[in-house]
C-alpha cells in the first residue's frame, strides 16, 4: 500500500510548534485499487467510558498486508473485533468486500464471519477433539460451502501439514498448530484474514516461519491480511503498518522497519 498522510500546506508558526500534534486517524490510500476492508470514522465506547477507538478510518486494498501495531490499551484488539464483525462499533462504518457490517445483528455477523472472514489467533483456537484435517475444513462445514478439494490440497501442501492431517492438534508443535490455523482461515477463500498476535506464543524462529507464510499467501495468492501485533519485528513483515495509541492511528508507515515501529511504540501516550 502507498498511503500518504497529508502534508502541511502552510509554513510552521510558533503557535504550531507549541500546539500538540493533531491525531492522525484517517489513512488515505490509492482508492483505485478495490478495497477488501474499509473503516470510516469508527468509534467504540464501552459502558460510557473512554473511547477504545476514536474515529479511526482505514482503507485496506485487496491483496495487501497491513499490520496494526500497538501496546496494551492502544485499541488494536478492539479494532480487530470491530473490523472483523466480532463486535459492533458505537458509531462509524465498516465494510468488508463492499458489504456494510456495522449495522448487522449478531446472527448476521456470524454468517458473514463463517463465509467471508478468516481468523488466526495467538492461542490457535483449534478443537482438540478433531483431527488437523477436520479443523481445517470446519469453516466449510459451518458455512455450508462446498469443499474445493484441489484448493485444500494446495493449502495443506503450502503449510507443510500433509503428513499430519489425521493427527490431533495436541500432537503438533506450536508452529504446526499455527500453520493448521492459517490453513483453516484460508479454507473458505475469505475476503480478509485477521491475525491476532499470530506469533505471540511462538519462539522467534518459529514465529518467523509463520510470518513468512502470511507474507507468502499475500504475495503469491493475493490474500488480504490484517495482523494485530505488539511486536515491531512482526509488524515490519507487512507491506504497511498503522501504529495505534489511545484508540487512534498515531502513525502510518509504508514499508515499515522494526526500528521505526519500535520508536513509535516507545513514544509517551496521552493516557
Amino acid at each position: 500500500m502507498r498511503t500518504q498522510l497529508p502534508e502541511r500546506e502552510h509554513p510552521t508558526t510558533d503557535q504550531d510548534r507549541r500546539a500538540p500534534p493533531a491525531p492522525r486517524t484517517v489513512l488515505r490510500e490509492d482508492t483505485t485499487r478495490p478495497a477488501a476492508l474499509v473503516m470510516h470514522e469508527v468509534t467504540k465506547v464501552y459502558d460510557g467510558a473512554v473511547a477504545a477507538l476514536d474515529r479511526v478510518s482505514l482503507h485496506v486494498s485487496r491483496g495487501s498486508f497491513l499490520a496494526v501495531a500497538g501496546g496494551a490499551g492502544s485499541g488494536k484488539s478492539t479494532l480487530l473485533h470491530c473490523a472483523s464483525g466480532l463486535d459492533s462499533p458505537t458509531s462509524g462504518e465498516v465494510r468488508v468486500g463492499g458489504t456494510e457490517i456495522a449495522g448487522l445483528d449478531e446472527s448476521q455477523r456470524s454468517m458473514l464471519r463463517r463465509g467471508r472472514i478468516g481468523f488466526v489467533f495467538e492461542a490457535y483456537n483449534l478443537l482438540p477433539s478433531l483431527t488437523v484435517e477436520e479443523n481445517i475444513t470446519l469453516p466449510l462445514r459451518l458455512s455450508g460451502g462446498a469443499a474445493d478439494r484441489r484448493w485444500l490440497r494446495d493449502l495443506v501442501e503450502r503449510v507443510g501439514l500433509g503428513r499430519v492431517l489425521q493427527q490431533r492438534p495436541g500432537d503438533l508443535s506450536g508452529g504446526g498448530r499455527q500453520r493448521a490455523a492459517l490453513a483453516r482461515a484460508l479454507a473458505v477463500r475469505p475476503e480478509v484474514v485477521f491475525a491476532d498476535e499470530p506469533t505471540g506464543a511462538l519462539d522467534p524462529d518459529t514465529g518467523a516461519e509463520v510470518l513468512d507464510l502470511l507474507r507468502e499467501v499475500v504475495d503469491e495468492l493475493g490474500q488480504t491480511v490484517v495482523m494485530v501485533t505488539r511486536d515491531p519485528n512482526a509488524a515490519a513483515r507487512a507491506h504497511a503498518a498503522a501504529v495505534l495509541a489511545d484508540g487512534r492511528v498515531d502513525r502510518y508507515c509504508s514499508r515499515p522497519s522494526s526500528g521505526e515501529i519500535a520508536g513509535h511504540l516507545a513514544r509517551p501516550r496521552r493516557r
